[in-house]
């Protein structure tokens, strides 16, 4: 108080009378609203109550009078802060605060969606409602005063900035750098503030263990903020500039230390185009991103149009102009009613989610929405959600544009591209570096490329979602007679809310009226919407540089891919140091900067058998008029109908339903995949990658991608071409004959043979695919192997093979690579000779080895007189058991593999199906078997990989581990427990199973650890891979385990996965895994789990290996 008054803030007067206690305290000035602060005799300690009154903030464009000294009561409650030292950070899922809920989430949504709506009123009184009662004021972060701290900063009110800091301290809650980026900000803008203020606030932010270049670097700044922190700073520091010095620190796995060190006489590549090219690339894919949602030609529209399909066209055109109005119209009072509700109590409600994008768009979101419901029907959980996920990455894309972000963006990529561009100079400079230099270098200006706001949870988006679902359900309506006018006219809904049964659960289910269906399918449209990141981008992607930033231009992305709602992963990420995460940014940036362009050609040929009613044999959807008819009961009409005749027509109806719902989902799949190639058909694209939280990488756009069928795979190629040089020619033939599915155990050289001695089938295929021969229907990938056929055909008639330029991707795929990594980690000769990791003179075939051997142990039996033994005699072969060998590696049960089997059996014909569940069980069994006499020390590993697992989850704790290159991986399994929301259609329970406050899941904990642990380090190969290829010169880029590149580097990257593998597998693994488990979990013990020490004595015991030397194959196949 005595510092209030020296300041000439408190009136000494009223300070009386408050610590009489007959009224509460007025400062000097009317405008400034702080409530009462009551003076101790013994302590002289400033109390605030807690029931601060609230108050309306200025009007719009009204500057608010703020008295000369006001701000120094301010920095008193800032001097008067005695934080706690920090302590360190727990271990996920441990030292679970009851904060940290999902309300605590919503509350801050809700607050930062009525700042950007402008409902400055409402985020006002929903602060004060939940700040005023002590139990909901838990509910509160200081994330939510914070916002409210950069509104008032935004107006240079100091008062309200002075009376959030009273109240964040009566919550017992820690200021952090955004608390004070706010305070200062606001300093910056006041012209009145005092710079003895803005120094005390400057003491307190060291004192509390923060640095200014913390506070420039950490948090994200929009329009001018950075510009006006700056200037409160070098008021009472004329001299200070934030530093931009970027810390060049290497990542410590010794795995990349080369990679990183030593740069002399390296040449990253080049991509193949201009630096103007490349800016102009930029400009068309920011105007496409901005746009948000992209239309395009659907492959169906280059059919003819019959008069038939125009005229449904121009009725379907009608009554959407009319839905516009209606949904239109039923928006604005839907707003107004929300509006009212919870005006003045500050509770929270939809209201501000409906204000952040002009009304027209959400009619649009809901009219995109409704052509995309399945005929069959959606649960309205899952189309809620994707109307509330389109509202949400719209309204983030616009947020970037409003904080002028853009331009600085535009800026800095203009200079990053001079780096990829063809005539640079710089070639020992990784894109990533490159970007954070350019960034730090403009540090100082402008707003931050990274953004701040909080992601939406799942229960918001649904229940957003639910609420346009709702209007669209209420207002949607068409005549009944509008395909057969001659019948009786009435408006009838054109969706249905309806319930239905999923196993024993009743669920919510929106399902379109079967007129609308008829109506679209005979329309045929002629254009489909997307939003723009369904679409490979036109440009580089934007470098992974952190995990808050990178890939698309604008539209939100994330690093790690998870669950709705599943944030364990990003907060693990952004727990690592930067360093720790460079290698795998890097090995992403280097997949996502591969260039592609469309096979033309073969395009043409499958959207002209995909318009000719497809053919399911070559993997073209039929449409929907070839599908089946489904029956329809008449039980009461046929009084006759037994029982049983009762239960096949309800199992014919199931059938023939479950059908046409697979072949709508496939139709469509195929139609949006060919209409994006055929958008792309004279145009170079990229795609972005991110990863899943194992670390396997995929591409971004979800719908055409190289990740995608045989269809998708064929019709894409790089867009660098080299030439095949010496030996590229016969890597074509050889990948064709791979591609084929024959050949499997021969060599190299006999794969080669065979290739020539088929060339007449090869040319032929090339030269008529649809009228010839049509050998290349027959193989495995029959698309692929077209392509190949083409592109062999062009080389061979070349003048100069060698010097053909070719553009086509050639494979090398794993030899069961999970069975890879077992066997190099347990030391299995024989294991590690039958997926090709010893030397061999022919390529060995794991599965052709276990087939073998399961055969042995069926004559065996047979011999024993055994009757499923001989009754399988003549069916056991590679096909049977590859599945099953293939995913025992990834934990399948003996259950799942023996339904594995099963499923081959019933595809032969030949064999007797009263025999298949004694078969497959028997089967199941031999396999296992078999596996377990080839990799010994694998069922050990796994064994010790699943025990360990199972007591760190029953200790309480997430499974979690590091992999060699630096990756920290957490599984996201938990116990599930259900959320109720309410909403005006029917209250909705969403299952949440990632809740990393909930338990752990002990059962998908144990079962899940072995194969997501073999999948880290298959993902680490790869990115070690991708990372070395890069550094040769290569284009290379993966589907997990196959690796893509030019013909005349197939050589080159084969040896590069080689030298990887074997330096991966060369690390102790296993014992490095030992020690950061017990690290981890010794430290974090649960006084009432009884077998604490049996973890510890377990987590310490590293299972036994063989004595192999780690060494790798003679053969092209990689290890």
């Amino acid at each position: 108080i005595q510092q209030l008054q020296s300041d000439g803030i408190l009136d000494v007067k009223q300070a009386e009378k408050n610590r009489m206690g007959k009224k509460v305290h007025v400062l000097k000035r009317p405008s400034t609203t702080f409530k009462t602060i009551s003076k101790s005799k013994k302590s002289k300690v400033v109390k605030k109550p807690a029931h601060p009154r609230p108050v309306a903030p200025p009007s719009k464009g009204a500057q608010e009078k703020v008295p000369d000294e006001v701000p120094a009561l301010s920095v008193n409650v800032l001097k008067d802060f005695e934080l706690e030292e920090s302590t360190p950070k727990p271990p996920l899922g441990v030292g679970k605060d009851s904060r940290c809920g999902d309300t605590q989430l919503n509350l801050c949504c809700y607050l930062e969606a009525c700042v950007a709506s402008g409902n400055v009123d409402r985020a006002q009184r929903c602060l004060f409602y939940h700040h005023r009662h002590i139990l909901r004021r838990k509910l509160l972060s200081i994330s939510a005063y914070n916002t409210m701290m950069r509104l008032w900063a935004k107006k240079g009110s100091l008062s309200q900035i002075g009376r959030l800091f009273v109240m964040v301290e009566e919550a017992g809650l820690k200021s952090n750098l955004r608390t004070y980026q706010a305070a200062l900000e606001c300093m910056g803008r006041n012209q009145s503030c005092s710079p003895r203020v803005i120094a005390r606030c400057l003491q307190q932010l060291k004192k509390d263990g923060f640095s200014l270049d913390d506070l420039f670097r950490q948090c994200a700044f929009r329009q001018d903020e950075r510009e006006m922190v700056l200037k409160a700073v070098q008021t009472v520091e004329p001299g200070f500039q934030p530093s931009t010095d970027v810390a060049h620190r290497i990542c410590s796995s010794p795995l990349v230390q080369d990679f990183y060190s030593q740069r002399d006489e390296v040449r990253f590549p080049k991509l193949d185009f201009s630096l103007a090219e490349l800016q102009e690339r930029f400009g068309h894919q920011l105007r496409m991103e901005q746009a948000t949602t992209i239309t395009i030609d659907s492959v169906e529209a280059s059919k003819s149009i019959t008069d038939h399909q125009a005229k449904m066209r121009e009725l379907l055109e009608g009554v959407r102009s009319r839905w516009q109005k209606d949904l239109l119209q039923a928006l604005k009072d839907s707003k107004v009613i929300l509006a009212h509700s919870g005006k003045k109590s500050g509770k929270m409600n939809l209201y501000p989610y409906l204000c952040l994008l002009d009304d027209q768009e959400y009619v649009d979101i809901m009219l995109q929405g409704l052509s995309e419901v399945p005929p069959n029907g959606e649960t309205l959980i899952m189309f809620a959600s994707t109307l509330g996920h389109k509202v949400y990455n719209k309204y983030i894309i616009q947020q970037k544009s409003r904080s002028q972000m853009v331009g600085k963006l535009q800026n800095i990529y203009d200079r990053y591209a001079e780096l990829l561009a063809k005539h640079s100079e710089k070639c020992d400079v990784l894109p990533r570096e490159h970007w954070v230099q350019l960034e730090a270098e403009m540090m100082n200006c402008g707003p931050s490329l990274t953004s701040d706001d909080t992601l939406w949870p799942q229960s918001l988006m649904i229940l957003l979602g639910t609420h346009l679902v709702d209007l669209m359900v209420q207002e949607l309506k068409l005549f009944s007679n509008i395909l057969n006018p001659g019948e009786a006219k009435k408006l009838i809904p054109v969706l249905y809310h309806m319930y239905t049964f999923r196993s024993n659960r009743q669920v919510g289910f929106i399902k379109p009226h079967p007129i609308l269906i008829q109506l679209l399918s005979e329309a045929v449209e002629s254009k489909l919407s997307f939003e723009s990141y369904v679409i490979p981008m036109l440009c580089p992607p934007v470098p992974w540089t952190s995990p808050k930033f990178g890939a698309y231009l604008l539209s939100p992305t994330k690093l790690m891919r998870a669950e709705d709602g599943a944030v364990q992963h990003q907060l693990l990420l952004e727990r690592c140091r930067n360093e720790d995460l460079h290698a795998v940014l890097d090995s992403l940036n280097q997949l996502g900067n591969c260039a592609w362009q469309i096979n033309k050609p073969l395009l043409d040929i499958i959207i002209s058998i995909f318009n000719d009613k497809g053919n399911e044999k070559m993997k073209i959807p039929p449409p929907m008029s070839e599908a089946p008819e489904i029956p329809r009961l008449s039980f009461h009409s046929d009084p006759l109908c037994s029982s049983s005749e009762q239960a096949q027509l309800k199992r014919d109806m199931l059938k023939a339903k479950k059908k046409v719902a697979e072949m709508h989902s496939l139709r469509m799949s195929a139609l949006y995949a060919l209409s994006i190639a055929n958008h792309m058909r004279d145009k170079v694209f990229w795609f972005p990658h991110n990863m899943d939280f194992r670390g396997r990488t995929y591409p971004c756009p979800p719908y055409f991608n190289h990740l995608g069928s045989d269809v998708a795979r064929a019709i894409l190629m790089f867009a660098e071409g080299k030439p095949l040089g010496p030996h590229g020619l016969d890597w074509l033939k050889i990948h064709l004959v791979n591609l084929t599915g024959l050949k499997k155990r021969s060599s190299l050289a006999v794969r080669l043979e065979y290739a020539n001695s088929i060339m007449e089938d090869i040319l032929d295929s090339a030269d008529r695919p649809l009228t010839g021969k049509k050998w290349w229907m027959n193989v495995d990938e029959p698309w692929q192997a077209l392509a190949c056929c083409m592109e062999i055909a062009k080389a061979s008639r070349s003048p100069d093979h060698t010097r053909f330029i070719s553009h086509f991707p050639v494979h090398q795929d794993g030899s069961c690579n999970g069975l890879q990594h077992y066997a190099a980690l347990g030391r299995d000769v024989i294991g590690a000779t039958s997926v090709n990791l010893m030397p061999c003179d022919e390529p060995q075939d794991v599965y052709s080895v276990v087939a073998q051997q399961v055969e042995e142990f069926r004559a065996c039996d047979a011999e024993k007189g055994e009757k499923i033994a001989q009754v399988l005699q003549g069916f056991i072969n590679r096909k049977v058991v590859k599945q099953t060998v293939m995913t025992v590696v990834y934990g399948v049960t003996r259950y799942g593999g023996r339904l594995q089997i099963e499923k081959r059996l019933k595809e032969t014909e030949e064999f007797p199906m009263e025999y298949v569940w004694e078969a497959s069980h028997y089967l199941v069994n031999q396999v296992f078997n078999s596996l377990k006499e080839m990799f010994t020390g694998t069922r050990e590993i796994q064994d010790w990989l699943t025990e360990s697992a199972r007591l760190i989850a029953k200790s309480g704790n997430t499974v979690e581990w590091v992999t060699p290159l630096g990756l920290p991986v957490i599984q996201p399994y938990h116990r599930g427990k259900k959320v109720l929301l309410k909403s005006n259609m029917q209250s909705v329970h969403i299952q949440v199973n990632h809740d990393f406050r909930e338990r752990p899941d002990t059962m998908k904990q144990k079962n899940a650890f072995p194969p997501n642990f073999i999948h880290s380090l298959d993902s680490t190969h790869m990115m070690l891979t991708a990372l070395y290829c890069y550094r040769a010169g290569l284009t290379f880029v993966s589907v997990h385990d196959c690796f893509w590149t030019h013909a005349v580097t197939v050589d080159t990257m084969n040896r590069i996965c080689r030298e990887q593998f074997v330096a991966l597998h060369s690390q102790p693994i296993l014992q490095q895994l030992s020690r950061f488990l017990y690290f981890t979990f010794s430290r974090s013990e649960n006084k009432k789990f009884s077998e604490h020490q049996k973890m510890l004595q377990l987590l310490s015991q590293v299972p036994h290996t063989g004595q192999c030397v780690v060494s790798f194959s003679c053969t092209g196949k990689p290890v």
